[in-house]
């Protein structure tokens, strides 16, 4: 509570969310609070300093120039003040608050959910939000601390650590090659129908290497486009065509032969994963423990 003609640190607290979130209602389901209390807070905020922060439209909020030089003034004392609480509370092993966590429904039930479940047993005082989508989420408008992305990264502006990696194996179903000669070269591939896997960059051009270190660039045709790697699986265990999927989409088809690896001798390029925060913002103890945490959970499931 501030006294009369202070401001109140929740209140900038409520402002820097609504600057980073982009509209009051993000800013709302990022602080957990009502989208008609971030509208009173920014009002009783602006009346007490006597200007006009945002310029408010139907859909967003805008900064006008004193609300982004206040901005720019607060970010680093609020950034400085979380670093300290977080430092001083660095030595107790309760880790308090909401972590909020995005990732691929795959990867969520392969290895993070099971991962996340066991973590919250060591935190009983954490709350866990997991959000899963296999499109990029947007973490500074959806207040997610910290996205686990599987592949190859593009956006620079992303703070990243990796974790981990995974090879791509190319697979088909006994159904689908019966018949079929077996490739045994990389253009044996050309006549068989492709699924491209839409999430990907270039889904129909892949590099590989043999083991004796010779290179080939396959380019290939689709007969099928998929955007979730849920229905690529499903389309190649039903016989559908031919495609690439991560190790651990295709190891446990593999073994129980419902998928067959094809050209093993070839390695195709090697994907990273990531542990993505946004730019700017401290790494709290509670992303920075569970950073730790998982990295040491996909090395024991690697073994």
């Amino acid at each position: 509570m501030a006294l009369p003609g202070q401001i109140d640190l929740n209140d900038l607290l409520i402002f820097d969310a609504v600057v980073e979130s982009g509209n009051f209602t993000a800013a709302a389901e990022r602080l957990g609070v009502a989208a008609a209390k971030i509208s009173v807070e920014i009002s009783r905020l602006e009346s007490r300093l006597g200007i006009a922060l945002f310029t408010r439209t139907t859909r967003k909020v805008v900064l006008t120039d004193a609300g982004l030089a206040l901005h720019r003034q607060c970010q680093p004392l609020l950034r400085g003040l979380q670093r300290a609480i977080d430092e001083v509370g660095s030595g107790k092993p309760e880790l308090t608050g909401t972590l909020r966590i995005s990732t691929t429904v795959d990867h969520a039930v392969q290895s993070l959910a099971p991962a996340l479940a066991r973590f919250a047993k060591l935190h009983p005082e954490l709350h866990i939000d997991l959000r899963t989508d296999d499109r990029i989420a947007d973490l500074v408008s959806e207040g997610i601390d910290l996205s686990i992305r599987l592949g190859w990264l593009r956006d620079s502006s992303m703070r990243a650590v990796k974790l981990g990696e995974f090879e791509q194996y190319i697979v088909a179903s006994p159904d689908y090659l019966r018949g079929k000669t077996p490739p045994s070269r990389p253009e044996d591939l050309l006549g068989l129908d492709w699924i491209a896997l839409t999430l990907l960059s270039a889904p129909l051009t892949w590099r590989m290497t043999h083991r004796s270190g010779e290179e080939k660039t396959l380019h290939v045709k689709s007969r099928f486009r998929v955007d979730s790697p849920a229905a690529l699986r499903s389309l190649l265990q039903s016989g559908a065509g031919v495609s690439v999927i991560d190790q651990h989409n295709a190891q446990e088809d593999i073994k129980a032969r419902r998928l067959v690896w094809l050209l093993q001798d070839w390695q195709l390029q090697t994907g990273g994963i990531y542990a993505i925060y946004p730019p700017g913002r401290h790494l709290t103890n509670k992303v920075r423990t569970f950073i730790d945490f998982y990295r040491g959970y996909l090395e024991n499931l690697a073994h």
